[in-house]
């Protein structure tokens, strides 16, 4: 995941040095904030003259075409509008290079990225926009997900409360980029911050409920409907390499991975028409409870002798409540 620094939120340095700080420390991006201010372009000519980090524009404006061609005339890789100010149509001239992206504040259905989806990314606002160290606001864990789930091949960037916890559980959730503004400048130092957003142990505020992907949108599958034919499909439908069977009122009764079907029909090669969907059933694997926090569910994976791609989450009734995956944090790390 690419770390776009806000540059406007450093408040006590001249933006040149702010800018060579960023440069000295390789940061990703750089993410600039124009609320509805064309001498933001002015900026952005300076910064061109100083480096050559790529640009992460973000506009909030009643009437984008107004800016058409100062983007035109200055370039930038990433440009964004923000969805609720806009009163015209938003187009964008053939001449306008760098990826296009929509955002949106969290009480903005993902929804609103429909009439643009020939656009790159999505942008999800999860504080209030302009306001410089606000607390991220979880309900975006669930349009991150949907917004994914229904557009797979498009971008997610996230702006607001980003720190080194809520980093993790991005990454963790194949977001591809994340703008971080007052954490990286009131730390120790820039590149401190950046450490602390990179890195894999995290201080522990948010609980595994709080970012899991919940029941309802998990492969799951009734212990009494278990054979072949509903196993199979159920993996297939969920795209996720498993199954979770549960019994009455979701009581967890273990996972079916394409390992244990794999073993499975090995074991009844000469008599397929005799597998038994049963005998497939994990009923002990590595779970993690819902009450857990980011730290607690690490260092149960880091006690695993075997690799860990995904955990079933329960209730401490033992009821199946979600499912962690790690494929996203594994693929961001490459």
């Amino acid at each position: 995941m690419k770390i776009s620094a806000s540059i406007y939120s450093d408040k006590k340095r001249p933006l040149k040095e702010v800018i060579q700080d960023l440069v000295d420390h390789n940061v990703d991006l750089l993410h600039v904030d124009c609320n509805d201010d064309l001498s933001v372009f002015e900026d952005i000519r300076q910064i061109r003259s100083w480096c050559n980090i790529p640009i992460d524009l973000h506009i909030i404006t009643e009437n984008p075409s107004k800016y058409m061609d100062l983007l035109i005339e200055n370039p930038v890789e990433y440009v964004t509008f923000q969805y609720e100010d806009l009163k015209e149509p938003l187009v964008f001239p053939n001449e306008v290079t760098g990826k296009k992206g929509l955002a949106i504040i969290t009480p903005t259905s993902i929804d609103a990225f429909d009439a643009y989806a020939e656009y790159d990314f999505i942008l999800i606002m999860a504080t209030i926009p302009g306001q410089s160290g606000g607390v991220f606001d979880t309900w975006n864990y669930s349009k991150i997900r949907s917004f994914k789930k229904k557009y797979p091949s498009k971008s997610i960037h996230v702006d607001g409360g980003v720190n080194a916890e809520v980093s993790f559980i991005l990454r963790n959730m194949g977001v591809s980029s994340s703008v971080s503004g007052s954490y990286l400048f009131n730390a120790p130092s820039i590149g401190h911050a950046l450490m602390n957003l990179t890195q894999r142990d995290v201080t522990s505020h948010f609980k595994v409920k709080d970012f899991m992907t919940p029941i309802n949108e998990t492969p799951c599958i009734q212990y009494n409907d278990l054979n072949l034919k509903n196993v199979l499909e159920c993996i297939e439908a969920g795209q996720l390499g498993f199954c979770i069977v549960v019994g009455d009122d979701h009581q967890f009764r273990g996972l079916i991975s394409n390992a244990d079907v794999r073993k499975g029909l090995i074991k009844q090669l000469d008599n397929l028409s005799n597998v038994d969907a049963l005998s497939m059933v994990n009923e002990n694997p590595v779970t993690v409870n819902e009450e857990n926090t980011v730290n607690e569910m690490l260092n149960l994976i880091k006690k695993c002798p075997f690799p860990v791609m995904y955990l079933p989450v329960t209730n401490e009734d033992r009821k199946a409540t979600g499912i962690v995956t790690f494929v996203n944090l594994i693929k961001s790390e490459l």
